[in-house]
């Protein structure tokens, strides 16, 4: 974990107006907009690499509402277009969502199959097998 941690910060891309990593505080916000709790290891994710730019992939934020990338207001979309409510979506990607079961694992759901496509064991497992290579 702590090796994906690094290579992600270290890959981050410059960009004009940086992210800004939440704190424990703003993931108390975040999970009361949502109503679920967030999975100890996305947790982490969001805290140490969530202000990371890299690649074609843009996982979600829980920092600025007024972003894309915001985590409660892409739940809200994803939920509404039948991702199940037990998911809580990481990362828009084509007509899906990659997303995080509350044990941790990684789901690659489609909104034209509404089933699940893919699947990896952790977060961090993600983020070396998909965002650090799109």
């Amino acid at each position: 974990m702590e090796d994906v941690i690094e290579l992600l910060k270290e890959k981050s891309q410059p960009v004009p107006v940086p992210l800004e990593l939440p704190d424990e505080d703003d993931l108390v916000v975040v999970e009361e907009e949502i109503l679920i709790s967030l999975p100890d290891d996305y947790k982490l994710f969001l805290l140490e690499v969530s202000d990371v730019i890299y690649g074609s992939l843009e996982p979600a934020t829980a920092m600025d509402p007024q972003s894309h990338t915001y985590l409660p207001d892409m739940a809200a979309h994803a939920w509404d277009i039948g991702m199940p409510r037990e998911y809580i979506p990481i990362c828009q990607h084509d007509d899906g969502f990659y997303c995080i079961t509350q044990e941790g694992e990684i789901l690659h759901w489609s909104e034209s199959s509404a089933s699940i496509e893919d699947e990896w064991p952790s977060i961090w497992n993600w983020a070396t097998d998909v965002w650090l290579e799109s």
